[in-house]
């Protein structure tokens, strides 16, 4: 009796240290990436007691805001070449940088039967407003108008562009019929591997550049046990798990 409360008692001192050491990480994560991240967080908040604390927007305006001084410890990136570049510029600490995920872009509606399994639509033309990211803000903007000029449509779209500060405002122009149709992440649109609702057609890979999405340790987060548990927490299977259920690639 006396042993097991010698180990009950242990046990209890280990739990009231480990919640101890428990801390907090902010965490600049790109919009399309704002869903998955919350499931990670929360799994991350339970193996580790560390919290995520979460902001989401552009890849771009983050970067413009870390460069400012923001005090975010982790960037969770759209892109590869943001994260390279902040290390390269001595804001982000070298060899910290992995990717976390590669995106895929689909053409979506939130209406169902609107678009085609191929994106013939998009030759038609026979809508009023085609939504997308901002494509010097937002890598999947960037990524559409590269399909887009692909496919050589991106001329005679154009005049329907309807610009999105990041791809979760896109989805928004979409789901609420400010635009007919328009260029998301599939993240957004899938879950567990079916579209959520309404119609898309998948934008095949060959007609734009990979998108890499690459995390890194800010300057700020050196150092700090629960920046570095984050990072390790994205290479681990719970957090592989949810990445692929939500439409990225590993």
């Amino acid at each position: 009796m006396l042993k097991f409360a010698r180990t009950l008692t242990l046990s209890a001192a280990l739990c009231v240290s480990a919640f101890a050491c428990a801390d907090e990480v902010q965490v600049a994560v790109a919009a399309n990436f704002a869903g998955p991240m919350q499931k990670i967080a929360a799994l991350f908040e339970q193996h580790t007691g560390h919290k995520a604390m979460i902001a989401t927007g552009a890849t771009g305006k983050f970067y413009t805001q870390i460069k400012s001084g923001a005090p975010f410890e982790v960037l969770l990136a759209a892109d590869d070449e943001t994260p390279a570049r902040l290390e390269k510029e001595g804001a982000a600490v070298a060899g910290s940088r992995f990717t976390y995920a590669i995106g895929k872009l689909v053409l979506w509606s939130d209406k169902a039967g609107y678009i085609d399994d191929k994106g013939e639509i998009l030759k038609k033309g026979q809508f009023a407003h085609l939504a997308l990211a901002n494509p010097k803000l937002a890598p999947y903007g960037l990524a559409a108008t590269e399909a887009l000029k692909a496919l050589g449509l991106a001329d005679t779209l154009a005049p329907k562009f309807v610009m999105g500060e990041n791809i979760a405002q896109t989805h928004q122009f979409i789901a609420t019929g400010n635009a007919e149709l328009g260029f998301v992440a599939m993240s957004q649109v899938f879950d567990n591997g079916k579209l959520k609702n309404g119609s898309v057609w998948i934008v095949p890979p060959t007609l734009y550049a990979p998108i890499r999405q690459d995390a890194v340790l800010l300057n700020k987060g050196k150092g700090k046990p629960a920046a570095d548990a984050l990072l390790k927490f994205l290479k681990s299977d719970p957090a592989k798990a949810v990445i692929g259920a939500s439409g990225y690639s590993l």
